[in-house]
């Protein structure tokens, strides 16, 4: 898996959207004001109206709100915006877009699938449609996000009710159990709802080994290693400089550095060069 995603990162890196979460809490934001004119139901994921016309619902779906607006939402929505840029500077933004674009896919193919079952055992059209809409929705993706974060920073600490410090992974071992408990006791859109929302999270870090090589230990490792082998002169020009065009950070506040895997040796390069140089070996 870590060999394909840096196979397309190389290929496609550049077209990646950053600050993706923003983008997603923004979602949410235009959803709640659609809410407020009664045309969400327009909006949701309803194969049997996808089918019928209503091709926009393929997109739209991202657009609800994963719960009604308040206090403690807002809290929730800057909480996961948090968390998924966090993670986004973790992995970069292509690994962090794939990883939540999967979740989205897998989530349509598992509705349209469980849509065919029941057209298969014979039962009405538009009434399965709508009933299958009603459980498929941002939710699970966002625990998706949530879950990823603790398995990156699974020591982290938050205070849950802004009072008790807890460790991110006893939070996330708590929701595994309640995800296990709404699989077993929920109806049959809301098992595939839960599966193929999550999809992502057992496919990136069952097949790929836990992103051992983005991991933020060997990340802290890399820079480590950089810093003790970098020339001292280095260090009081710029931290970060790109080995093709010589430009720092300093150079621009928006420059993004990164290595390059198939080098051999620590050589870093700007955005402009991570996928156009050629490689040192």
């Amino acid at each position: 898996m870590n060999r394909f995603l840096d196979k397309m990162e190389r290929k496609f890196g550049r077209f990646a959207i950053r600050n993706l979460s923003l983008y997603l809490i923004a979602g949410y934001g235009i959803g709640y004001i659609l809410g407020l004119t009664g045309s969400l139901e327009f909006l949701n994921l309803n194969p049997y109206q996808i089918l019928h016309g209503q091709v926009w619902r393929v997109f739209t779906w991202i657009l609800m709100p994963p719960s009604s607006l308040n206090i403690f939402t807002i809290i929730m929505l800057f909480f996961y915006y948090s968390i998924g840029t966090s993670l986004e500077r973790t992995w970069g933004a292509f690994r962090y877009n794939v990883y939540l674009f999967s979740g989205m896919l897998f989530t349509l193919i598992g509705a349209f699938s469980l849509y065919g079952v029941y057209m298969y055992m014979g039962y009405p059209a538009l009434p399965t449609g709508s009933f299958i809409s009603q459980a498929f929705s941002t939710y699970y993706i966002n625990l998706s996000i949530f879950l990823a974060f603790a398995a990156n920073y699974p020591d982290m600490r938050v205070l849950l009710y802004f009072i008790i410090p807890v460790k991110i992974k006893w939070l996330a071992y708590l929701d595994v159990a309640i995800l296990a408990l709404s699989f077993f006791q929920g109806n049959m859109p809301i098992k595939v709802a839960i599966v193929a929302s999550l999809l992502n999270f057992l496919v990136f870090f069952i097949s790929s080994r836990n992103f051992s090589r983005i991991k933020p230990s060997e990340m802290h490792r890399k820079a480590e290693y950089k810093r003790e082998t970098e020339p001292v002169r280095m260090k009081a020009i710029s931290k970060h400089k790109c080995a093709i065009c010589g430009r720092t950070e300093e150079d621009g506040d928006e420059l993004e550095f990164r290595f390059c895997s198939k080098c051999n040796g620590n050589y870093e390069y700007c955005q402009e060069h991570l996928f156009t140089h050629k490689h040192i070996l």
